[in-house]
């Protein structure tokens, strides 16, 4: 470790000039790399519903499709309308009545009654946009803003594309911002807590260049999701911090042994090399659980991450030591007293109520429980944007003129006999919450024969191996009744048709509840396995895992509770995602004081004094360490207009001071109660002969 703090520190020009160089390509592959909007694209390619859209997409020409509702205008207008946007690179195919028959001829009198109430309401009526293009890709993308442009104020485009458009706009205009606030709160949060005012800004410009490394090398995946995008920066500016925090307080403890700077930053990067390796691991754990999820944005999430927080330590025992050096004489000049001081009488207050806060924890652990598993979640990803923007004003309008949700495709065999098609259909029909099948048969109807059927018609609804039907429904994408329709229809479809697919938003949100379902357990059995592991191996004890998990666990239990106490619903991502990164990110705060509390009890000291000094000494660095974490991510979750976004990173921050809260008043109190037990458990204590 000596050698390589040696060879940075002799090194430091160099690593500079190439750390500087290294950010060009990584700034060319944050350009290059790929973001992708569209959140139900990360579900399992093996399900019925993505195999169904790669179908769609391959057979038919078919890739994302959204509802196009005109209002106020002429059907001759509207049909003059839909001629333009179908000259728009990528729409495929526009469905309407002129697809049917000629605009002369009255539309209620060539419809049957339900199908012209379902494509008709007042004063609007609704085309079927089809892209050959699928839902986030950047055609698609570039289709939507076209139609908007061409559609004017008296339309709206709804459906997941329009979706997946609108957050990428809100998302591109915002991410810049989030750093901003991020390193503007660090700014203050670090020249409040530690001793020099340019200290903060070194700290800044090395994580940062580990951020830029982070997000340039993200190219080797090809694309990354818009919310690992958001939050990449901030979150390693949170969980990577604490590194440098502890550089710079080892360099100017070395100093006072080493009187020469250079040879006081060897042995600083030394020691925190040995110290913030252990101390990432845990964090890295807590990332790579995420990838164990069915859902695949874990795993975009998680590999991100984990890579961000090694780039961190990268850089804080290389670029950092290096940037400290060379800007020494400054960092000198402005330094200052601490502004946070040691209260010995915080201790000595939670030493002699340890009783108390201990009983605290028997009597809200379960409450807390209880409480963070009825938060409500949300699904419906319309809901995760604000209401001014033009798809959420389009669904809107959608559920107000025709009371319809999204719309649903079945993929049925083309061999099947016309008539039990039109069983099924009349089966599909009843159905609670379907309000209209649109297919070859419930549009020409069963008397035409084969051969009359309009060719037109044909390409649009049948191959050679395949027949789709559109289906209109009236409930909510995510809702218990949509999901109960879906249920239904599969039924029936599968009856006649046992390979039959239903395709749609609906459908995935729904794959995608019953598989975060799943996913929530497996990340948090994962994490703290995972953590478990490594809290053993680092005290080399049975029990110390328990009791340190078990207490960042109520930090989380209180963290996740908090919404259901104030009726808040949560995005679905929150609520598998936030559990393992406070695990990964704040149990540090419970390792930092247990470690100190074994240094002291295994050189002969009592328990109550072990606890005591551990406590004092851990105090202002869990104080800084939770409030670098809070300052990154809190003016984020205030700030941004995507609640998905805000939402993580308000539960990121509440979740680090809750953890900082919970270890600094309850630690104390396990470390007093079990304290016979940790040392009947654990080998250090015993080779130590340490007894009560």
């Amino acid at each position: 470790m000596l050698k390589f703090g040696k060879a940075v520190v002799k090194s430091r020009v160099f690593i500079l000039i190439l750390s500087f160089l290294l950010l060009i390509p990584a700034g060319i592959g944050y350009v290059m790399t790929r973001i992708n909007y569209d959140v139900l694209a990360y579900l399992p390619s093996e399900i019925d519903t993505m195999k169904g859209q790669e179908i769609l997409k391959d057979q038919f020409g078919t890739g994302a499709y959204s509802m196009f509702i005109c209002e106020g205008m002429e059907e001759k207008d509207v049909s003059a309308l839909k001629k333009q946007l179908e000259e728009v690179d990528h729409v495929e195919k526009i469905v309407w009545y002129d697809t049917l028959a000629d605009i002369s001829i009255p539309m209620e009198d060539v419809l049957p009654e339900k199908l012209y109430e379902a494509f008709n309401s007042d004063d609007a009526t609704m085309m079927f946009v089809i892209f050959d293009t699928g839902t986030s890709e950047d055609e698609t993308m570039d289709a939507i803003h076209e139609i908007r442009k061409i559609a004017g104020e008296q339309c709206f485009l709804s459906g997941m594309s329009a979706i997946v458009t609108d957050t990428k706009d809100l998302c591109d205009q915002e991410v810049v911002i989030y750093v901003i606030i991020a390193v503007l709160l660090s700014v203050l949060v670090l020249s409040l807590t530690m001793d020099s005012f340019v200290i903060p800004f070194m700290f800044l410009t090395s994580i940062g260049m580990a951020i830029v490394y982070n997000l340039g090398s993200n190219i080797i995946f090809g694309e990354i999701s818009y919310l690992t995008k958001a939050l990449a920066a901030v979150l390693q500016l949170g969980v990577t911090m604490d590194y440098s925090i502890f550089l710079w307080h080892s360099y100017l403890e070395m100093q006072q042994s080493h009187p020469d700077k250079k040879e006081a930053m060897s042995y600083a990067v030394a020691a925190t090399l040995k110290s913030v390796v252990g101390s990432s691991i845990t964090t890295v754990a807590g990332f790579i659980a995420l990838c164990f999820m069915t859902f695949t944005l874990g795993l975009d999430i998680g590999l991100v991450m984990a890579k961000g927080v090694v780039f961190g330590v990268i850089s804080c025992v290389t670029i950092l030591p290096s940037l400290i050096l060379v800007f020494d004489k400054a960092l000198m000049k402005t330094r200052h007293k601490n502004l946070i001081p040691q209260i010995p009488a915080v201790t000595d207050f939670i030493m002699k109520h340890y009783r108390i806060f201990a009983l605290i924890l028997v009597i809200f652990v379960f409450p807390a429980f209880y409480c963070q598993m009825h938060s409500k979640v949300y699904y419906n990803l319309d809901k995760s944007l604000p209401d001014y923007l033009p798809s959420v004003q389009a669904n809107t309008k959608l559920d107000e003129k025709f009371h319809m949700g999204a719309a649903h495709m079945l993929l049925i065999d083309s061999t099947l006999p016309r008539k039990e098609v039109d069983q099924m259909v009349e089966e599909l029909k009843k159905i609670d919450g379907v309000k209209s099948v649109l297919g070859i048969e419930s549009v020409v109807g069963p008397l035409i024969p084969e051969n009359m059927i309009p060719e037109k018609l044909t390409k649009i609804f049948r191959n050679d191996r395949w027949e789709m039907l559109i289906m209109t429904n009236k409930y909510a994408v995510a809702s218990d009744e949509v999901n109960r329709e879906c249920e239904e229809i599969n039924e029936v479809l599968h009856r006649y048709d046992p390979n039959g697919l239903l395709v749609g938003e609906a459908p995935c949100t729904k794959d995608l509840i019953d598989i975060t379902d799943r996913d929530f357990k497996v990340v948090n059995a994962m994490s703290i396995g995972m953590v478990f592991l490594i809290i053993f191996f680092v005290f080399k004890s049975v029990s110390l895992p328990f009791i340190l998990i078990f207490v960042i666990e109520f930090a989380i239990f209180i963290n996740l509770g908090i919404p259901y106490l104030t009726g808040t619903v949560l995005p679905f991502v929150a609520s598998i995602v936030i559990g393992t990164i406070q695990l990964g990110a704040t149990v540090d705060y419970a390792i930092l004081m247990t470690g100190r509390y074994e240094l002291e009890r295994c050189s002969g000291k009592s328990k109550r004094e072990a606890v005591w000094i551990a406590h004092r000494t851990s105090f202002r660095s869990v104080i800084v360490s939770a409030f670098s974490f809070f300052a990154a991510t809190f003016g984020v979750g205030m700030y941004s207009g995507i609640d998905i976004v805000s939402s993580l990173c308000i539960l990121m921050a509440r979740g680090a001071l809750v953890s900082m809260a919970v270890v600094l008043t309850i630690l104390p109190s396990m470390l007093m109660v079990f304290d016979k037990l940790i040392i009947k458990t654990s080998i250090n204590f015993r080779k130590a002969g340490i007894k009560e």
